[in-house]
């Protein structure tokens, strides 16, 4: 058995030296030393005799494998960096783009900088919104269209089929317990005022919904409330406030003109044009032809506005929170309400509001 024992040693060590590679060393590895080598097996009879000679056997070729495959690794790594040598010299790869903000967000960042710039705060609201705060507070009648369930989504609806209650209206009898999607970002203006004292100049950015669809209507869009209150507030505060905005939206070239409208919570209240920024205020191009933005007018409607009826500031209790209160003979506001999307749609010359939200980035990657 002695000399099988060196036999098989003296063959161990010519093969692991002669093994070209790791795997192969690992192949005489499990071939010499593993379980079912020849080395370690021998009768229980012999064990005494010659295990002393297994033993050394077997540390002498465990270490002439880990001098080997210290050896062989070395060489192999010193080969693949020769193959694989890389040159640092070389610019590297380009990063890959990480994208951009959408051009409705980032329509939204710039008018909010605006705003920011003259001294208004950011504030934001639910969109699953209250009849009450909707509407009630909003001095919309009981009977205002925009309560029909064909112009707004009612998430719960506890009115009697025939159309709005007469708890739907006033501050003081029961509020219904409907919900809606907010129609407007408008609803903040009470719950910012109740939770804060006059003077408060906010602006209110956020998704509202109505059922409507075509080019220039989704039932999904997003708009910016603005409001101010304080002491000595006139109309003339609010042109000079919308002036800057248009200015620093459009251009320092532009203009806006005041026309009467309606809307149930402002008093007065205004349509808001600027001069068209495509031809000039003119109404036509250079070359004759009628300005396609404008239609010939050479004004543009870009948002309703108005002073802040005096009922809305009824619908706003005196607490601890917003004390002294708005009492309607000492302050006054303004608010307006304008569309970023149609922002976008005017500044980019977008044609067709719906393909903003298609997520096709032939349309995106412009912006």
């Amino acid at each position: 058995m002695s000399d099988r024992i060196a036999e098989l040693r003296s063959e161990a060590e010519g093969a692991i030296a002669a093994a070209p590679d790791t795997t192969a060393l690992e192949e005489l590895r499990v071939r010499y030393l593993g379980r079912k080598a020849e080395l370690p097996q021998m009768p229980p009879e012999q064990r005494a005799g010659v295990g002393k000679a297994a033993n050394q056997a077997r540390q002498a070729l465990d270490a002439l494998i880990e001098a080997r495959s210290s050896e062989l690794a070395g060489a192999e790594l010193s080969s693949q960096l020769a193959e694989d040598r890389l040159d640092v010299t070389l610019p590297g790869a380009p990063p890959q783009p990480l994208g951009a903000l959408h051009v409705l967000s980032q329509t939204r960042r710039e008018l909010e900088d605006i705003f920011l710039g003259l001294g208004f705060t950011v504030m934001e609201g639910p969109e699953v919104e209250t009849v009450h705060y909707n509407f009630d507070a909003l001095n919309h009648s009981p009977t205002h269209p925009a309560r029909a369930r064909t112009d707004t989504f009612y998430v719960k609806d506890d009115r009697p089929d025939e159309g709005p209650s007469s708890e739907d209206a006033g501050p003081d009898g029961p509020r219904s317990s409907s919900l809606v999607l907010r129609t407007h970002t408008s609803p903040m203006q009470v719950r910012a005022m109740e939770q804060h004292p006059p003077p408060l100049y906010i602006v209110v950015p956020g998704r509202v919904y109505r059922r409507d669809l075509d080019a220039t209507h989704t039932p999904q869009f997003h708009q910016i409330e603005g409001l101010a209150v304080d002491e000595d507030i006139t109309l003339a505060d609010l042109k000079g406030t919308l002036l800057h905005f248009a200015r620093a939206f459009f251009g320092d070239e532009r203009d806006v003109r005041l026309r009467p409208h309606h809307f149930p919570f402002t008093e007065p209240s205004v349509e808001v044009d600027i001069s068209c920024f495509n031809c000039g205020g003119k109404g036509f191009l250079p070359d004759g032809a009628r300005c396609p933005l404008c239609k010939g007018e050479g004004w543009l409607e870009v948002l309703g506005a108005g002073e802040v009826d005096p009922n809305v500031y009824a619908h706003v209790p005196t607490t601890a929170a917003n004390a002294p209160g708005y009492d309607p003979e000492k302050v006054q506001g303004f608010a307006w309400g304008l569309g970023v999307d149609r922002m976008a749609m005017l500044k980019h010359g977008v044609p067709d509001l719906r393909v903003m939200f298609e997520n096709d980035l032939r349309f995106l990657e412009q912006f």
